[in-house]
């Protein structure tokens, strides 16, 4: 259900507003009359964590209890989401490490010795050894790793992949053979928002570009209608067809796990509650955060942000049969995060954050703002877009931290030289594609280094072809004039600059909407 009460309508008592912008926050003043949708506070946490995990092993949804699933002489692989969640990392333990070694308890009490891990990246980069092992804990590594028996999926190693079939809409399923192979695949999931889990988990993170390609199109994307619904997402239907098939031949336990809101530590928790809430110690907390970015080096800012770790609380944990345990995790999530708004503004502004999937421990690079603010969040909503259809996005951030050369090399290319030519979303995935997709320089460094693979920023200005073909205007404020032009956008100095660029198409009283976050919100947008 929604929640309600987390809704403002800025009025002369409201303060100004955090908003976000890379590495680094900016206290704005909004018009009147703006509304602002705020993250619901965050639900409380689970106290016996492992007793929560051992009871969801031992009574799962929808399946046998997982020591009757584990016997002597078996294979079995476990697989796990990768360093794209949560965001930011969480801190020690993560409760994948405590999922798996609870796994591993059982299978180690069932006689199991052919055991498996594999890191879910799919066509992400392989995450070196400190960051698999921050997931999985020092044990778990040190069993584990030096054997070879704990390592980054490769979608790129033909011999260990499987062809498993086509689904009735003719899509290629094309997943881990190791894992096609297993008597047992084990999947620990972290579900952060509502786009994750489900029959993605298998069927996404362990798949390669030739299921890929299938449903991370323009058409899909264009035509998915938030990616946080996926009961509505085209790229989900696509998703869950092919995970039915795996289904077929493959015996999969699913485990997922969500999180509560708490996403900031000390001295940054201010960040988590609404400015009116402020005592004067989380005032005092933001002017020196403030004046601290503001003399800091970028290298300096950088280090700060992304070396945070969140205290998440575990809200819940479920195990079973992928489908039964995803509907429960839905639900925990919507619990968390759904907030009830009432109709869609002309304006929707957004601040982009110093993080995101595919920039951990790296640099946000444009392609990667653009897709966090017209991909993810725009998408954050269940019904309609918060914004009206030929509105306007105002975005925050300075488009300014350039290209992380190991993490991002074919993005450098596909900045420079498709977008220099168009930025039609339909356009570049027809022309370059394949072209890139194939590059087996770019095949080498995902295979052999730590980068994404040569097609991962098609499929990142893929997320933002729905918030693209519905609004008519985008304007980042603060941007880099010339890379918000590259991108085929504008760029404005303030909030009322932007405005009066936008206001050709919304007129120069427009309706505006403010979505506050992080931490994470999904709209329930009434229509």
């Amino acid at each position: 259900m929604s929640r309600p009460g987390f809704v403002l309508e800025v009025d002369d008592r409201t303060p100004p507003l955090v908003v976000h912008e890379g590495l680094g926050f900016r206290m704005e003043e909004f018009p009147l009359g703006t509304r602002v949708v705020y993250p619901p506070e965050s639900l409380p946490a689970i106290d016996d964590v492992d007793g929560a995990i051992r009871d969801a092993l031992l009574n799962p949804v929808d399946s046998e209890p997982l020591p009757e699933l584990l016997f002597s002489g078996m294979r079995l692989t476990i697989a796990f989401d990768d360093l794209s969640l949560p965001l930011p990392t969480m801190q020690r333990p993560d409760v994948r490490q405590r999922v798996i070694e609870a796994v591993l308890t059982l299978a180690a009490a069932a006689g199991v010795d052919d055991v498996e891990i594999i890191a879910a990246n799919a066509l992400h980069r392989r995450m070196n050894a400190a960051e698999l092992e921050h997931i999985v804990g020092e044990r778990v590594f040190r069993s584990f790793y030096p054997q070879g028996k704990l390592y980054n999926f490769d979608a790129e190693d033909r011999d260990a992949l499987a062809h498993l079939g086509t689904t009735d809409e003719g899509e290629d399923v094309e997943i881990s053979k190791r894992a096609a192979e297993s008597d047992l695949l084990v999947y620990v999931n972290l579900n952060l928002v509502a786009m994750d889990g489900g029959h993605k988990s298998v069927g996404v993170g362990l798949s390669s570009y030739t299921s890929l390609k299938h449903h991370h199109t323009a058409k899909t994307m264009v035509h998915s209608r938030s990616f946080m619904d996926h009961k509505a997402s085209k790229m989900h239907h696509s998703a869950w067809r092919m995970g039915r098939l795996i289904k077929d031949h493959v015996k999969v336990f699913q485990i997922e796990t969500t999180v509560n809101n708490d996403v900031f530590p000390k001295p940054f928790d201010f960040l988590m509650k609404r400015e009116w809430e402020w005592n004067l110690k989380d005032q005092a907390s933001m002017l020196a955060a403030r004046r601290g970015l503001a003399v800091a080096p970028q290298k300096l800012r950088h280090k700060i942000f992304h070396d945070m770790r969140a205290p998440y609380g575990l809200t819940g944990v479920n195990a079973g049969e992928v489908e039964a345990v995803h509907e429960r995790t839905i639900a925990k999530v919507h619990q968390q995060q759904l907030v009830e708004v009432d109709g869609y503004s002309d304006v929707l502004v957004l601040g982009v954050p110093y993080l995101g999937p595919y920039n951990v421990n790296s640099s946000m690079n444009p392609i990667l703002a653009t897709c966090m603010g017209l991909g993810y969040y725009f998408n954050s909503y269940r019904g309609h877009p918060m914004v009206k259809r030929g509105g306007a996005v105002i975005l925050y951030h300075p488009l300014n931290e350039g290209f992380n050369q190991l993490h991002h090399p074919s993005y450098v290319d596909f900045y420079e030289e498709v977008l220099a030519e168009t930025t039609d979303p339909q356009v570049i995935g027809e022309k370059y594609e394949k072209q890139f997709a194939e590059d087996p320089w770019y095949r080498h460094l995902y295979r052999t280094s730590n980068a994404y693979h040569g097609v991962h920023p098609f499929y990142m200005w893929y997320w933002a072809a729905h918030a693209m073909d519905h609004v008519g205007d985008v304007v980042w404020v603060g941007g880099d004039r010339k890379v918000a032009k590259r991108l085929g956008f504008r760029a404005a100095s303030s909030l009322n600059d932007a405005l009066e660029m936008v206001s050709g198409s919304v007129g120069t009283s427009p309706s505006i909407t403010y979505l506050h976050n992080p931490p994470h919100i999904l709209a329930d947008v009434k229509v």
